[in-house]
């Protein structure tokens, strides 16, 4: 009996003791962030198109610019964010020790990193996937076309799993070219080595900028594994999650709505109440998420709508010209679905 008891208080206890710091960690953050005046986001030490300081050494990307809009959100002004560069090992640790309020870092949404490590993940803010790029001279529309090619991928990776697995459920036999780094893959490409490159189509289109001549190249459309990428928060702050959350959908929303950065302030005078919520007009406002009235129409106004950061960071408009493809509307065809603010 004494050990149960025993067992007992430890269980009430550590219960407690995990309530007390839930309670504490649920109204820090925004008030963490409110106090100092800025927020901190966790981004890539650089990758072109999603998080990469530019030639000003100003931080840019579609990674970047969601920061800049849980900034205009919370604070009302899209340049309050602290920018911390950090590597794939380092990421998660500063998220957990609250050295960064937020990471919008090329993340992969997973089981385990969703539950064992204490995280929450915001939604997708891009759809990735592992995809294929070749030589634009071979004449290849479909990655279905590469029976016999050599391929160079990237050794003690999915990527080299996930492309075993492509060619043997399509009755295709493929030569691999291995490599220790990304950065030797790509050479090993670029020096003709093999037909075809490997790796995260994200990846795929950054490569491809280092390349001698990027117009040689070309990413085929096939995407062969699933990689939805998104911002993460810690748990046990279910105010923030929200916060960032909504953030996220107001801007799937106002693309969806037609609302953008140039005809916001025209659209506050709009008549239709689901663009009148998403500008709090009218609705449930900033009341629920503890912020401004107006977080919805500073997020557009300052950042724009996630069409339009798509189009400028990674998209057509960019030095990576990706296309939207899964990443489009869900009512143009692709995934991009958020909840109806009301």
């Amino acid at each position: 009996m004494t050990n149960k008891l025993t067992l007992l208080a430890s269980v009430v206890a550590a219960s407690t003791a995990f309530m007390a710091t839930s309670a504490s960690a649920a109204d820090s953050t925004l008030d963490k962030v409110t106090k100092q005046g800025y927020l901190t986001c966790g981004v890539s030490t650089g990758l072109p198109g999603f998080s990469n300081p530019n030639s000003k050494g100003e931080w840019e990307g579609i990674d970047v610019e969601y920061c800049q809009a849980l900034a205009a959100a919370v604070l009302g002004d899209k340049t309050k964010v602290k920018y911390v560069p950090l590597t794939a090992k380092e990421r998660f640790t500063a998220l957990q020790s609250g050295e960064i309020d937020v990471l919008s870092r090329n993340t992969t949404w997973t089981l385990h990193r969703d539950t064992a490590l204490g995280l929450n993940f915001v939604g997708v803010n891009y759809y990735d996937g592992q995809g294929f790029m070749v030589k634009k001279d071979l004449g290849l529309k479909s990655a279905k076309e590469l029976d016999g090619a050599s391929v160079c991928v990237q050794s003690g990776t999915t990527t080299e799993l996930n492309l075993a697995d492509y060619f043997r459920n399509n009755g295709m036999s493929y030569k691999p070219v291995v490599f220790d780094t990304a950065a030797q893959t790509s050479k090993g490409f670029d020096a003709g080595r093999c037909d075809v490159l490997t790796t995260d189509q994200s990846g795929l289109y950054a490569l491809r900028l280092n390349l001698e001549d990027p117009k040689s190249a070309q990413v085929l459309p096939e995407i062969i594994s699933k990689e939805p990428l998104g911002p993460v928060v810690r748990q046990g702050d279910d105010q923030w999650f929200n916060i960032a959350k909504w953030t996220l959908n107001a801007m799937i929303n106002a693309e969806e709505y037609g609302i953008t950065s140039k005809n916001a302030d025209e659209m506050l005078k709009s008549d239709d109440p689901n663009i009148k919520r998403i500008l709090g007009v009218d609705g449930p406002k900033g009341k629920g998420l503890g912020i401004r009235d107006d977080w919805g129409y500073q997020v557009i106004k300052q950042v724009g709508n996630y069409g339009e950061s798509f189009e400028r960071t990674v998209g057509t408009g960019s030095p990576l010209e990706i296309s939207r493809g899964v990443n489009a509307l869900w009512n143009a065809g692709g995934f991009m679905y958020a909840p109806p603010i009301r």
